[in-house]
Order: structure tokens, then C-alpha cells, then sequence
């Protein structure tokens, strides 16, 4: 297995800001990069955290990735905003975007953003904590090049495809995301950073045979979840977000793993007023009665969507985080 770091959270905030920064991005882009990345790692989620960074710089050396973007916004009628992300890092486009459509919602009650000439966005969850957290509801989905294999198949053809949603509730939003493949490329690569095998179902390789092994598992296909349903789930989330923002579909996508391909994958986001002031209030309750709820197994009590990525942001605000010791030394040596 590899060595890991034990890096505190401030010192990892200040190289992911200086590597940005030397790389061309200025501040508030560079800022909205960075915390997802690092909200990412805080709450367990290597996958798509600061294993990222490199590329991010590579992308911006490559002419794919313009650091300075945040994305030209047109509405089409009142409640409807397409973005050209101009090619911008993925935060920073999207939190403009989400900025746009969560004040037009107070006035229209809802409103939708669908983004297309745009970065990897991250973690979806941290979109919808924020939008949540302000009073309102969020439906995001984006889509992914194709990692994931129908049902049935053997070569990857479908994006993994991940929805969130976010509801107000106290003291923490309700928060969803998930995405339709059994695991994520992202938890692959780091898998593969960290000398861990696989669990078995999660992949094949690229002949299509079962592998344990991460990074053969890199030039196959990830399993849906759920088998037949979670594809299907996957396939109409592909066909929904092309169709709204002109995107690719299926093995026509690129740009979310690679350093030199301009991203054209879709982003749709969805902003909803919720019916009463009263919501986040019984919504809290209803999910405190479920943490109530006596479980099967006393070691095991029963959790929302968000406990356990809220526990471990704790742990790691306090303990630091664990980085593959490579992947700190390459970042270090990008910010210096």
C-alpha cells in the first residue's frame, strides 16, 4: 500500500491555493476550485478531492481549461438559464450559475440552469448543502464520459451520472448523491494511488472480465448499481441532460479524466422555493424519528444520507487529512 500523509486541513487549503495561483487562476475562481476539492476531502471523498489538482493545472497548461471564466448566462423565458461555461473551471461556473437560479427562484419559485462548454463541477453534495442551506431545494445531475457498462455489457458506454438533491432541514440540510454506477472513477483512481484492490462486482477490466485490480480496472468499465435498474437510471439521466444543454452523449464524451480534451459534458441544476416556512422544520424532525429508530445491529445505528460525510469533516477539521504521500509531494512541488 502506499504511504500516507497526515496533512492539516489549513495547510492544504494554502498549497491547493498556491498551486491555482501559480497555474493563472485568479482568486475567487481559484477559491471556488478549491473548496470543493477540499470539502471533498474532509468528508471522506478522495475520489474527488485534491488527486484532482494536477490535472486541474494540467487542463489550464493545455489551453482546456480557462482559469479567469466564470461563464456567459442567457435566459431563455423567465425561469430558464443556459450557460456557455466558456470553458472556466467547473465551480466556478456552476456556483455562478446556481447564484443566477437561486435568486430568480425567489421571484418565480423555481428556476433551472443548464450548462454546457464546462469543467469537471466536483462534488455534487456541497452544491446542494449550499443551495439547501439558504431555504431552498436543489436537483442537480450532471453527466461523465462513458465509465460505466450497461447491463449486461462489457465495455464501458455509459457515464457513472451522479444526482444530488438538497432539502432545508436543521441543524444540517438533508443531502443526496449518489451517483448510478456501483462506485465512482474517481474512488477507482484512488484505489489505484493507494495500492488497495478492488471489491469484487465493482468492475472489469478492459477485455470485460471481473478485476480486482484498480488499475486495470481503469481502462474498463465501472457496474451499475442496483444492476438493470441503475443503468436505466443512468441511460435516462445521459439522454435527459444532453438533451437540455446540448452536450455528448455515451463514448462521445471527454474532458473529465484526461489533460487535453476540451469537456463537453452537461450540468443541469434545478433551484425550487420550498411550499412553507414550516418545511425544514418538520423535514428535521421526520429525520431525527429515522435516527431514532431502533437498529438491527446496537454497532450499527440508523443514519440519514450526510451523517457519516458530516462525522468525518469533523475528524479531519481536528486530525488532518489523509493524502497519498506522492500526490502531497507533486502538489507542493506545483505550488513551489
Amino acid at each position: 500500500m502506499t504511504q500516507l500523509s497526515t496533512i492539516n486541513f489549513l495547510e492544504a487549503q494554502r498549497v491547493a491555493q498556491q498551486v491555482l495561483a501559480r497555474a493563472g487562476a485568479p482568486a475567487g475562481c481559484a477559491a471556488d476550485q478549491c473548496e470543493m476539492l477540499l470539502e471533498a476531502e474532509l468528508r471522506g471523498r478522495a475520489s474527488h478531492g485534491l488527486q484532482r489538482l494536477p490535472r486541474v493545472v494540467e487542463r489550464i497548461h493545455n489551453g482546456v481549461i480557462a482559469p479567469a471564466e466564470r461563464g456567459e448566462h442567457h435566459w431563455r423565458g423567465e425561469a430558464l438559464l443556459h450557460v456557455d461555461g466558456q470553458r472556466g473551471m467547473g465551480p466556478a461556473v456552476a456556483c455562478g450559475a446556481l447564484d443566477a437560479i437561486s435568486e430568480r427562484a425567489k421571484r418565480t419559485g423555481v428556476a433551472a440552469a443548464a450548462i454546457h462548454n464546462n469543467n469537471h463541477i466536483g462534488m455534487l453534495a456541497l452544491y446542494a448543502e449550499r443551495v439547501a442551506a439558504q431555504g431552498q431545494v436543489l436537483i442537480a445531475v450532471t453527466t461523465s464520459e462513458a465509465l460505466m457498462h450497461p447491463w449486461g455489457g462489457r465495455r464501458a458506454m455509459i457515464g457513472t451520472n451522479p444526482v444530488a438533491i438538497g432539502v432545508p432541514a436543521t441543524p444540517h440540510p438533508f443531502v443526496l448523491d449518489m451517483a448510478t454506477s456501483l462506485v465512482s472513477m474517481g474512488q477507482i483512481h484512488d484505489h489505484a494511488n493507494r495500492g488497495v484492490p478492488l471489491q469484487p462486482g465493482w468492475a472489469l477490466n478492459a477485455d470485460g472480465e471481473p478485476t480486482l485490480d484498480a488499475g486495470a480496472a481503469r481502462d474498463g468499465a465501472i457496474a451499475p448499481f442496483g444492476g438493470a435498474k441503475g443503468y436505466a437510471l443512468g441511460l435516462a439521466f445521459e439522454v435527459l441532460v444532453a438533451s437540455l444543454t446540448a452536450s455528448a452523449l455515451g463514448r462521445d464524451v471527454r474532458g473529465t479524466l484526461d489533460s487535453d480534451q476540451v469537456c463537453n459534458k452537461g450540468d443541469f441544476f434545478v433551484v425550487l422555493e420550498p411550499a412553507s416556512n414550516r418545511a425544514a422544520a418538520e423535514v428535521a424532525a421526520y429525520l431525527e424519528a429515522l435516527r431514532a429508530e431502533a437498529p438491527r445491529d446496537p454497532r450499527h445505528p440508523v443514519m440519514v444520507p450526510g451523517d457519516r460525510a458530516q462525522a468525518e469533516r469533523a475528524r479531519r477539521l481536528e486530525q488532518g487529512i489523509d493524502l497519498p504521500a506522492p500526490l502531497w509531494s507533486r502538489l507542493c512541488a506545483l505550488a513551489a
